[in-house]
């Protein structure tokens, strides 16, 4: 959220999330770089659990920990393996857009978030015809203090 000018209080989103969408597990993709250890272990005592991706570095030593295809391969594996009502998915990635066409034909789509305003959301996703809601208009309920 920092880009919209405000930074995000993980607790406080964890608990809207239970809230709004009675979401009982939440997962967070991310790549694993040392430095960031402590910010690993505030998420997981906000209650999200982490799934994470090895780290490659590009030629300026910039860290890359894509995590589309995991991402994906969770929820899909998670559908036919142990099942869930409904999946909230966060983002305003447009490689995602398969997904929520897969989740939307099973009925198992609750919602997603876009943490981006409206005019940087992939049109990809807002092409699928879900509903898109925009993560930016909770602040009050989950900006960090």
């Amino acid at each position: 959220m920092k880009a919209l000018g405000w930074e995000l209080d993980y607790k406080k989103f964890r608990v809207w999330l239970t809230d709004k969408f009675s979401i009982t597990r939440a997962y967070i993709f991310l790549g694993n770089i040392p430095k960031y250890s402590n910010l690993y272990a505030h998420l997981q005592e906000c209650g999200y659990t982490l799934i994470f991706k090895e780290v490659v570095y590009d030629g300026e030593g910039k860290a890359k920990g894509n995590c589309d295809a995991d991402l994906v391969l969770k929820t899909v594996q998670e559908h036919y393996e142990n099942g869930y009502d409904n999946a909230v998915i966060v983002s305003s990635d447009g490689d995602y857009a398969s997904l929520i066409i897969f989740l939307m034909s099973k009925n198992k789509l609750k919602a997603i978030l876009s943490p981006a305003n409206e005019k940087k959301c992939s049109v990809l996703l807002k092409r699928t015809g879900a509903k898109i809601s925009y993560i930016n208009n909770q602040r009050s309920n989950i900006e960090l203090a």
